[in-house]
């Protein structure tokens, strides 16, 4: 999966919204209700870096990896940026980004969820 073919897997989430935020942070960020569950970075000489939130144990599993290291100032949260997208298994990262989207989606309140993707 390369880089345009995962931001349209991040929009295509019912309810996502996709926001530019220029100077200084430069991210391209994915989220539903206001919860970030993705970002790119935008700028040179990270661009295209993909963040997303995963469970603690997968936090140890993915940054054992090369190409895989936590976010910078997420990663106590529990985020990781992958370097390079086209080298993670395109399931393997679907499933990721899903998980992050639903942890994302479970954070906001039960009436939030149901305007924003019904029941």
């Amino acid at each position: 999966m390369d880089t345009a073919q995962l931001k349209r897997f991040c929009a295509a989430f019912p309810a996502a919204t996709r926001t530019l935020h220029g100077e200084p942070s430069n991210i391209l960020v994915f989220a539903v209700g206001g919860k970030t569950f993705a970002y790119f970075k935008t700028s040179e000489p990270e661009r295209w870096r993909f963040s997303f939130r995963v469970t603690p144990e997968r936090f140890v599993e993915l940054t054992d990896q090369p190409g895989i290291k936590p976010a910078r100032w997420m990663g106590r949260w529990y985020w990781v940026t992958v370097v390079d997208v086209r080298r993670v298994p395109e399931d393997y990262l679907r499933e990721l980004v899903d998980w992050s989207y639903r942890h994302a989606l479970d954070k906001l309140s039960r009436k939030r969820r149901a305007e924003l993707v019904g029941d």
